[in-house]
């Protein structure tokens, strides 16, 4: 990459980072009302937990479901209950010794507010790839980016997804990177966590560190799957011809391995034999075996279309066709359902997982904050007006999801009352 290339990219980044809280409304640039407004979070109680049996880490990594209830399929069906809301916030721990229990919820102070669907009328032309036409996306190369927030709060995982970092022991992803819906996959039950560094010139020396984290560190490289290390070859070979795969200037990335001590999964998504996945808990929280020390994003509460600035969203993740680059995109929101949003934001397999992002002014305050709003699902066909439609789909953080991946942080709901 040239120098001038480099010098572009870097002007582009502050463009998008400073800029954006700025809005052309009827020609005219103004500064807009856009803030995190906080609001009373519903109380989420753990009413009994019991033991299940041992699963078998035999599933086959599944990205796209069957069968999705899309815009004007959800809009047909009746509210959901609140027996069915505890049904479906209650969730699945699995230890990193492969036991596994169940915990059984109760929803209290719950206000259940649907949000108003904004649906695009009219069916588009089916498309073939998570990259629609021209590629958007930028792969961050410069240290100085990739080692700070709010690019520093990516993570790769072991069986090929992204997440993004939420407490210094906590890592929020998409549940099918770890479960298909009726058991866990292939792989996940030694399930790592790749954060990530810079592997400065001269890598080859001899560095300090325990050897516990120097093997943790090696074993987790050896995680991947053949088939990730095919595609990642192939990437670095068309790297090499497009000037993508070039090493930036002060090292290469590279990333530091670390166990997760157990993963948390809502029982919408782990539904077992019973019935299917349900795409709106299509989300999981990982914590992590030892905590971290890098900055991490908070949770925030997603907004509807409107109050999006520039009705953008945006997310980090490590796609498969980079070769371990991180890759970053920003894209407007289509459509939206009360659990999730309908976008074309370019991706590819290995983005899943990654945590969806804002960037709001904080309340009576100067400064602006990124949040994470939603999770990025990936690829789905869904109905819309009677229409398959192909999107790029992210599960919402609605305050009921918010309550439930806050005590699953927290272990108890007093941190976790407003947000």
């Amino acid at each position: 990459m040239t120098k001038e290339k480099n010098e572009m990219e870097n002007m582009l980044f502050c463009w998008i980072f400073f800029i954006l809280g700025w809005t052309l409304i009827d020609g005219s640039e103004m500064e807009q009302d856009f803030m995190w407004h906080l609001r009373k979070i519903p109380r989420l109680v753990s009413e009994r937990t019991f033991p299940l049996t041992s699963p078998t880490f035999e599933a086959d990594a599944k990205m796209v479901l069957s069968t999705v209830c899309g815009i004007e399929c959800q809009k047909q069906l009746p509210a959901p209950s609140l027996s069915d809301l505890e049904d479906s916030l209650s969730y699945e721990t699995v230890f990193e010794n492969g036991t596994r229990t169940l915990t059984r919820v109760k929803v209290q102070d719950v206000i259940l507010e649907p949000t108003h669907n904004i649906s695009m009328k009219g069916a588009s032309v089916r498309r073939k790839r998570q990259v629609y036409g021209t590629d958007s996306r930028f792969s961050i190369l410069d240290k100085k980016f990739l080692t700070n927030f709010p690019f520093n709060t990516a993570v790769k995982l072991s069986t090929g997804c992204s997440g993004i970092l939420v407490s210094p022991s906590h890592v929020l992803t998409a549940a099918h990177c770890v479960h298909d819906g009726k058991d866990y996959i292939k792989g996940s039950k030694k399930l790592r966590v790749g954060l990530l560094k810079m592997r400065n010139k001269g890598s080859g020396k001899k560095r300090r560190g325990s050897k516990r984290s120097r093997r943790e560190a090696n074993v987790g490289d050896q995680q991947e799957s053949t088939k990730d290390n095919l595609e990642r070859a192939k990437a670095r070979r068309r790297g090499k011809e497009s000037g993508r795969g070039r090493r930036v200037t002060e090292g290469r990335p590279s990333f530091q391995w670390t166990r997760v001590k157990n993963t948390h999964i809502p029982k919408g998504w782990a539904r077992g034999a019973k019935a299917d996945a349900a795409l709106d808990y299509d989300y999981a929280l990982l914590e992590l075996k030892r905590a971290h020390k890098k900055k991490y994003m908070e949770l925030g509460i997603s907004p509807t279309i409107k109050k999006l600035p520039g009705g953008m969203i945006h997310f980090s993740g490590f796609d498969h066709d980079r070769a371990d680059q991180l890759v970053y995109r920003f894209c407007s929101v289509s459509d939206e359902s009360n659990d999730l949003l309908y976008q074309y934001c370019d991706a590819e397999s290995g983005s899943t997982g990654s945590g969806v992002y804002l960037r709001l002014k904080e309340p009576d305050k100067k400064n602006w904050k990124r949040k994470i709003i939603a999770v990025y699902s990936g690829h789905q066909w869904v109905d819309v007006h009677g229409v398959q439609k192909d999107y790029n789909v992210a599960v919402r953080i609605t305050p009921l999801k918010y309550a439930q991946i806050c005590l699953w942080i927290h272990g108890e709901h007093a941190n976790c009352t407003y947000g």
